[in-house]
């Protein structure tokens, strides 16, 4: 379990985008974070292989990898 406080008007456009979305308040929230960490867990692969010097993938690289989890 977790808990976070958010300031007001934060809450209030999560509040009603669940009304709106028919999605549970906490269940955005989740979903925002799982993407955030994501996101955030991406620019440090590509900043240490930035600062490693270390060559980068494709583009069609990844798309190829991508298709292959699916």
């Amino acid at each position: 379990m977790f808990e976070i406080r958010l300031p007001a008007r934060i809450e209030a456009r999560l509040s009603r985008l669940a009304t709106r979305s028919g999605i549970s308040a906490d269940r955005l929230a989740q979903k925002a974070i799982e993407e955030f960490l994501e996101d955030e867990e991406d620019f440090f692969v590509a900043l240490t292989r930035q600062l490693e010097k270390r060559r980068g993938i494709p583009l069609k690289e990844v798309v190829k990898r991508l298709e292959q989890d699916s």
